[in-house]
């Protein structure tokens, strides 16, 4: 009787060994809400794309003008490197940059900066970006 107790148990952990081993793991786990569809994915994807490129025409925008030319040659900067620089900033610098350039802007159009302030602020912003990109 001893012998078919354990021949028992033995047949008992060896079906539960096939089927735990049989099942497939994704199966037995809920994934299905913690996933990321394809389409989920490149929609942020671009989006992230689209960001990213109106930050860089943004900031592109503020240094173009003609007194921002004037005031990075005054400040004895070349335009082109700071432009080029733009480019190098991650996502997250120049979202920052592009925001305080467009409010530097918005502020200087509403008259509450003068013209040497703007620049001011302009210079800070192109310093700020060369030492980004030098420090990366």
């Amino acid at each position: 009787m001893h012998s078919d107790l354990k021949q028992f148990a033995r047949s008992i952990t060896a079906a539960a060994l096939v089927a735990f081993f049989a099942i497939p793991n994704n199966a037995v786990a809920q994934t299905a809400n913690h996933l990321v569809s394809p389409s989920d994915l490149a929609k942020a994807t671009v989006d992230a794309s689209q960001q990213r490129q109106q930050n860089i025409d943004t900031l592109n925008q503020f240094f173009s003008t003609p007194k921002a030319q004037q005031a990075l040659e005054s400040a004895h900067m070349n335009p082109q490197q700071v432009t080029k620089a733009v480019s190098g900033l991650s996502d997250e610098e120049l979202a920052q940059l592009a925001t305080r350039a467009n409010k530097a802007q918005m502020d200087f159009a509403a008259g509450s900066f003068s013209d040497h302030d703007l620049l001011i602020i302009l210079v800070c912003i192109a310093a700020l970006v060369l030492i980004i990109v030098a420090v990366h």
